[in-house]
């Protein structure tokens, strides 16, 4: 039985459907997924920020600490809380990690988790 090209013209309504069903879960997911990322990129940069701040080896702790959660309010991060950050103080060395998650609601009962682990070591000079 041969079938001549005339005969066979495009797409069944089933692929199309599946096609169609693929297209829309990739948005969805990118539509979730890019505040996610657009967040992280800020907290990446409230965290570069500090290598720029005068003094910042000099400050203590808890001063860090306050400063990084007003930068984080500012950029309007609202997944990564104090506990979050670790502030480590070494001999002319400052070490603060952001170690953080985030989980969100893709569809029904199906959740997405993004883990985040960002660092920045300043060096007194």
């Amino acid at each position: 039985m041969s079938h001549s090209l005339r005969d066979q013209k495009g797409m069944t309504a089933l692929g199309l459907l599946f096609v169609l069903g693929l297209i829309a879960f990739f948005v969805l997911l990118v539509l979730r997924l890019a505040p996610i990322y657009l967040e992280a990129m800020n907290v990446r940069g409230s965290l570069d920020s500090l290598t720029e701040e005068p003094f910042i080896t000099k400050k203590t702790k808890r001063e860090i600490k306050l400063l990084l959660t007003k930068r984080f309010r500012v950029n309007d991060i609202a997944s990564v809380t104090s506990e979050d950050v670790v502030i480590e103080k070494a001999k002319g060395k400052l070490h603060v990690t952001v170690a953080y998650e985030v989980r969100k609601n893709m569809v029904g009962n199906v959740d997405v988790v993004v883990a985040f682990d960002e660092d920045v070591e300043i060096i007194t000079h």
